[in-house]
């Protein structure tokens, strides 16, 4: 099975497609983040995902995320609870390191989705 992370933004306007994808796909949602990581100058800042069962056809699980730009208590959280709240669940917050503490933003969502493995979030690798 592929995991992989498709970063759509830092949660400006692409707050709305992430929704409207979670909205459309709900028969595939799986489980929605919230993932708190410290700045430079040390304020918070949240991404959001949303993650979906695999395709039938590749076996291919996308993860959406909007990254890193999205205050803590603000209305495109809010936006994004609300619809994953509107199918039943609740978002999974998380703390973790910011994507700036890595070289590479590949290495980022690798640390990710092993996170998201070892807390049986996500399935194993196959």
């Amino acid at each position: 099975m592929i995991q992989r992370f498709i970063e759509l933004g830092e949660g400006y306007g692409d707050i709305f497609e992430l929704r409207e994808l979670i909205l459309t796909n709900s028969h595939r949602f799986l489980h929605g983040f919230v993932f708190v990581s410290k700045d430079s100058s040390g304020k918070s800042v949240l991404s959001v995902a949303a993650a979906f069962k695999p395709t039938e056809e590749g076996n291919f699980m996308p993860i959406y995320l909007c990254r890193e730009g999205i205050p803590e208590n603000s209305k495109r959280l809010a936006i994004f609870t609300k619809a994953i709240e509107g199918l039943g669940h609740q978002p999974i917050t998380m703390e973790v390191k910011h994507s700036s503490v890595y070289t590479e933003k590949q290495f980022y969502f690798s640390h990710l989705i092993a996170i998201l493995r070892l807390n049986h979030f996500i399935p194993p690798m196959q």
